[in-house]
């Protein structure tokens, strides 16, 4: 029996998971024309050792505008999916770590430079970019572009496109799909007010501004196998005045969990500029805990977790049913070996690793069977 909240086994749309430690996807932004390389297979490969009960692969695009970068994974096409198989052969051959994949379009905030080089966005004429696509014909920033406002033909291949990269995920054995509805990328861009100026059934109300995300959801659910998870991630506010908010958050939760989503991510921010974000510890916990008081599906928390305690008292009191961490986990990938070896706590460690166990923590490590 675990000591803690943190280190207690759950589980998540019939996937179980030994701990509620989950590893966020992170864009590494070195894939070659969307397909996974070394990096990935080296970056991947040592989160997969990290203890944590599920590790995200990075937003995924479904088709190459819907990739942030040029240096963006995607799954459009055989040779991406030969390419992750590739990847997941190598990482599964030493870890048997649950993995799941974030499929994402970045809409509007797509064709950009690599961060390290900067981050703008890259004009349509330039080498590595191209023309956006978005609910509306409104750029992200004002130097920026203006993307394409998508008609229903678009509409229509973007579903298909998030079906198909199910597919794919499903025959490379995936065991869970997310879908990417956060940080201003093109679900969102759909659900925000202030992105969405559409005059037709997928703009204006509450209810015509979630249409296409639930149609998306619907394609994914319905292509990945039944018996797998299908989660969301949001943005629970735009932190921007009258843009998207917890409240309307809250409902596509509701309307979620009625199409069979199984749980929910929740993030805040990145759909526009002008966003306010008050940055500390836990800042986006409170959203999470007004998702979680709604619905009866697991939510998971995420945003500058880094302590230990602090991520015990946020599955503890219930404010959510794991945490996720991302840059934490980057700068210290054995944060759940420190976290159990915190608690008292055992976790699994590859038995090429056991003999660096600390003298004084000779529990720490549960022995291979």
């Amino acid at each position: 029996m675990s000591r803690t909240k943190l280190f207690s086994a759950t589980e998540v749309g019939g996937l179980n998971l030994k701990n509620r430690i989950v590893i966020a996807p992170m864009c590494q932004y070195s894939a070659d024309d969307g397909k996974t390389t070394d990096w990935h297979l080296m970056h991947l490969g040592n989160l997969a050792l990290s203890g944590a009960g599920l590790l995200i692969i990075e937003a995924t695009a479904v088709s190459p505008e819907g990739r942030i970068s040029y240096g963006d994974v995607g799954l459009y096409s055989d040779e991406c999916e030969s390419a992750l198989g590739r990847t997941l052969e190598g990482i599964r051959r030493w870890s048997d770590t649950p993995i799941a994949i974030q499929l994402a379009h970045a809409g509007r905030k797509a064709s950009t430079e690599v961060p390290w080089k900067g981050g703008h966005q890259l004009a349509p004429q330039h080498s590595n970019g191209w023309q956006t696509i978005s609910p509306s014909a409104l750029p992200f920033a004002a130097q920026d572009n203006a993307p394409v406002a998508m008609d229903k033909s678009e509409l229509q291949r973007i579903r298909d496109a998030f079906a198909e990269a199910s597919r794919r995920s499903a025959r490379l054995g995936l065991d869970a799909v997310q879908i990417h509805g956060a940080h201003g990328y093109l679900l969102h861009q759909f659900l925000s007010p202030i992105s969405n100026q559409r005059d037709d059934e997928y703009g204006g109300s509450l209810e015509n501004r979630m249409r296409f995300p639930l149609e998306v959801f619907d394609a994914v659910r319905e292509a990945f196998p039944a018996d797998r998870p299908v989660s969301v991630r949001v943005s629970a506010t735009d932190w921007v005045e009258s843009g998207w908010e917890i409240e309307q958050t809250i409902a596509f939760a509701k309307a979620l969990e009625s199409r069979g989503c199984s749980a929910i991510h929740v993030s805040s921010g990145g759909l526009d500029p002008r966003q306010h974000i008050p940055i500390g510890p836990s800042y986006q916990v409170p959203l999470a805990r007004a998702v979680k008081a709604a619905v009866g599906i697991p939510v998971v928390a995420v945003g500058l977790i880094t302590d230990f305690e602090q991520a015990e008292a946020i599955v503890s009191t219930g404010d959510a049913d794991l945490i996720a961490l991302a840059r934490a986990v980057l700068y210290d990938p054995r944060w759940p070996w420190h976290a159990a070896a915190h608690f008292g706590e055992s976790i699994d460690a590859a038995p090429q690793f056991l003999r660096c166990q600390p003298h004084q923590l000779r529990d720490l490590f549960t022995r291979p069977t």
